[in-house]
């Protein structure tokens, strides 16, 4: 009868700790895609579409059946400063039912030349 009683919980916890390892690598995955855009983004005269296209090709490489629905658009985080937002979509272990949503952003500054005691 414990046995019973116990089962249901203790699968249910098990599901709950698949679930939040598929968000934890959506998540890893998502932040390494907006790192390698802003990369790409922030090079001495580098067009600023080229962030997100390279966010997009990382996962698309690396992970495009673990984080779904994915957008990577490029943001402005400040003067001189360049960004790259990943959202998507984590899998889910339940069938029909969407996985939780992952965002993840990385910024930095832009690359320029500049001469000794110049701010």
């Amino acid at each position: 009868m414990e046995i019973a009683i116990l089962f249901p919980v203790v699968l249910l916890v098990i599901t709950a700790i698949v679930q939040y390892g598929l968000w934890f690598h959506a998540r890893s995955l998502a932040l390494a895609a907006a790192q390698q855009g802003v990369t790409a983004a922030r090079l001495y005269n580098a067009d600023p579409a080229a962030g997100p296209e390279r966010a997009q090709a990382f996962i698309e490489d690396h992970g495009s059946d673990t984080l779904t629905d994915v957008t990577a658009t490029a943001i402005s985080p400040g003067a001189e400063q360049v960004g790259v937002l990943v959202a998507g979509r984590a899998l889910s272990v339940l069938p029909g039912i969407p996985g939780p949503t992952v965002t993840q952003s990385a910024a930095g500054p832009i690359e320029r030349f500049t001469t000794a005691g110049a701010p």
